[in-house]
């Protein structure tokens, strides 16, 4: 059985980081219903849902995505580029360890943000932002490639996160809103979507993927192509650079 981990929003989710949004109002409660609707999508496709446990001290510990990331049965700790974000890992780390995953963990002066990190196939496809930087990717790079992935670094100037620009669909294909791209001949197949909010799908099986409501043609793009579309609101959620793969990371068997 696939497992996700998630963790609730803080109630001090409207206080989170931004970069590259101005700042607008969140409803927190209206996020707590919407984050309740996304992890319902898992539940009802069989996946066991893991809950982190709360840091309502952390307003972004909601993205738990930045915190972690898993190749296979590999889990990497990150260290976030915002200092304001690193109390995330504390909670994280023990989530980690009950779930049985063999944990690495980034170290000063390197920085890493999950956000940052995109896998198709055996290539992992490293955002180098705002975020993350040069010893982070470095650390990244000598953890997971004695494993047998390849480590591709992607200049990332328009957007918080690599993911924040662009995703992967089942396939392998790489779709991304071309305006938040700085370069998408760097990608070997690379989809353009029509909708800012449509760049970010989660996987959930070989034909299914899991997106905002806020793309309609972009769904209906993905829905052409072959693919199960599922569309969750996650508004409040993107008001602060978050998006549908943001709030989880998935554990495959």
């Amino acid at each position: 059985m696939p497992r996700v981990l998630v963790r609730r929003p803080s109630p001090r989710l409207a206080d989170g980081e931004l970069t590259h949004l101005d700042r607008v109002a969140v409803d927190p409660d209206l996020a707590a219903r919407q984050w309740a609707g996304y992890v319902d999508v898992f539940r009802s496709r069989g996946w066991e849902v893991l809950e982190v446990d709360p840091a309502d001290d952390q307003p972004d510990g909601v993205f738990v995505e930045d915190a972690i990331i898993v190749f296979g049965d590999l889990a990497l700790l990150c260290r976030a580029g915002a200092e304001s974000r690193r109390g995330e890992a504390v909670t994280v780390r023990v989530a980690a360890a009950a779930a049985g995953l063999p944990l690495s963990t980034i170290t000063a002066p390197g920085t890493l943000d999950g956000g940052d990190v995109l896998k198709v196939g055996r290539t992992v496809f490293v955002g180098a932002s705002s975020r993350t930087n040069a010893d982070g990717i470095a650390q990244l790079r000598a953890v997971v490639e004695p494993a047998g992935w390849e480590v591709v670094e992607i200049p990332v100037s328009r957007v918080l996160h690599l993911k924040s620009g662009v995703t992967a669909l089942p396939d392998g294909t790489v779709i991304g809103f071309a305006p938040l791209v700085d370069d998408p001949a760097l990608f070997p197949e690379f989809l353009a979507v029509p909708e800012e909010h449509g760049t970010a799908v989660v996987v959930l099986d070989e034909r299914t993927v899991l997106m905002s409501s806020d793309a309609p043609r972009t769904r209906d793009l993905l829905h052409d192509r072959g693919l199960e579309v599922v569309t969750v609101d996650v508004s409040e959620f993107e008001k602060l650079e978050g998006c549908v793969t943001c709030l989880s990371v998935r554990l495959r068997e």
